[in-house]
């Protein structure tokens, strides 16, 4: 059976017709499973294929020149992978598994193909490269700008929303799935900082953990402080080409 994480993805965003959905599971190669810390791309390694989560959660991360690490994002099934192999040769992120995964290879010369057939998906995949930039800026200005108990409070959302996209059972209780230390690379602070920080927001009775779960015990005051903004609200998709 082709997988559908990525016409689910897109799915979300419009009304796919079975064309567009068939052109996207031929869109998909081979399969490629990875264990935990396994390195999928690595920086300035030529690249030319694309992925798709299916299963599992990844990061990707760029090494700065002191040989400190800084996590771009967290990947979840539906996401897609070096998009940056339509524009560059090599890679500019490395991507790593965080926990055992399965994604799904597309070459990018079958995109190109997709172009030519079906413009709307096209449309789509710039769409959701938008989204995520608009993600990693918002990203860049809590780590100008904001407090150390901010960009966590917003990194726990960022991590609950995107598990709620895969599994819409999860309400306020979900798994992290990240170590303290990870959460500080992708957060700009130390592994005892970020330690600190979480037994604040505990002591403040907006979150509480326990058994390796994280729970959201005042989501609207977790909001507050996180200086949360939900940029679904505003998306416009009224420009799009019409299906073919």
């Amino acid at each position: 059976m082709p997988d559908r994480r990525l016409a689910d993805r897109l799915g979300e965003l419009v009304n796919l017709t079975e064309s567009e959905t068939a052109a996207l599971s031929g869109l998909q190669g081979r399969m490629r499973t990875l264990r935990r810390g396994a390195t999928l791309v690595r920086e300035h390694d030529r690249h030319a294929e694309l992925f798709v989560v299916r299963h599992g959660m990844l990061m990707s991360f760029v090494m700065l020149a002191d040989g400190s690490r800084q996590i771009l994002r967290f990947l979840f099934p539906g996401d897609i992978l070096s998009l940056s192999a339509l524009v560059y040769r090599n890679s500019p992120e490395t991507i790593v598994a965080l926990d055992d995964s399965d994604v799904v290879a597309c070459d990018r010369s079958a995109v190109a193909v997709l172009m030519a057939t079906h413009p709307r998906l096209c449309g789509l995949l710039l769409v959701i490269n938008q989204i995520e930039r608009v993600a990693m800026t918002d990203r860049l200005a809590a780590l100008g700008r904001t407090s150390a108990k901010t960009r966590i409070a917003a990194l726990l959302l960022e991590i609950r929303n995107s598990r709620r996209a895969v599994d819409p059972r999860i309400a306020t209780t979900f798994t992290l799935g990240l170590t303290q230390e990870e959460v500080g690379d992708a957060t700009g602070l130390t592994s005892v900082h970020v330690n600190r920080m979480l037994r604040e927001l505990e002591n403040d009775r907006l979150i509480a953990r326990g058994g390796g779960m994280m729970t959201i015990l005042d989501e609207a005051r977790l909001a507050r402080v996180a200086n949360y903004v939900d940029r679904f609200a505003g998306i416009d998709l009224s420009w799009l080409p019409p299906a073919r």
